[in-house]
């Protein structure tokens, strides 16, 4: 089921590969080795490969995001967190959608849900809401273009084999 150990396992593959370099993640939603899928965790995996492929980017330092203005103003040694500025740059390493970095307070003013729970209210959402937009019709043709020319080379190999 998508709990913790699922979503550590996840990370810690998902980022051992990312780390490596590769270009796409395999298993997105896949629990017990594949052989159960979850919505949720699909949901949950999704988050943990966007803040991955974030972190990957690596973390721009300049002026703002070391905040110099801040530490003149505040002194070395002293509170940042309260600082605006702090808030500001919270979400540069990542911004998940799943995993909140509310205060104990607040998170318990928005229900007490953990990831599981905040991940099924995503599914339900999506599966309520989400609409696809169709194919533009050039696309379309193309497609159609290509399968006619597979289907032809296929008839033409398979005739030729037959012949044979």
């Amino acid at each position: 089921m998508p709990d913790g150990q699922a979503g550590h396992e996840k990370t810690i593959t998902s980022f051992c590969a990312a780390l490596a370099g590769v270009n796409m993640i395999y298993g997105s939603g896949m629990l017990e080795l594949g052989m159960t899928f979850s919505l949720e965790q699909m949901v949950i995996d999704n988050d943990i490969i966007r803040m991955e492929r974030k972190s990957m980017e690596g973390i721009p330092v300049n002026d703002e995001t070391l905040a110099v203005e801040a530490t003149k103003e505040i002194g070395v040694g002293n509170d940042f967190i309260a600082h605006p500025s702090t808030m500001e740059n919270i979400d540069l390493a990542s911004d998940p959608v799943v995993f909140d970095r509310l205060m104990l307070g607040d998170w318990r003013n928005n229900g007490y849900k953990d990831a599981a729970e905040v991940a099924h209210d995503i599914v339900e959402d999506v599966l309520k809401n989400h609409t696809v937009a169709p194919v533009p019709e050039d696309i379309v043709a193309e497609w159609k273009k290509i399968t006619e020319k597979a289907d032809q080379a296929y008839l033409k190999k398979a005739a030729a084999e037959e012949n044979e």
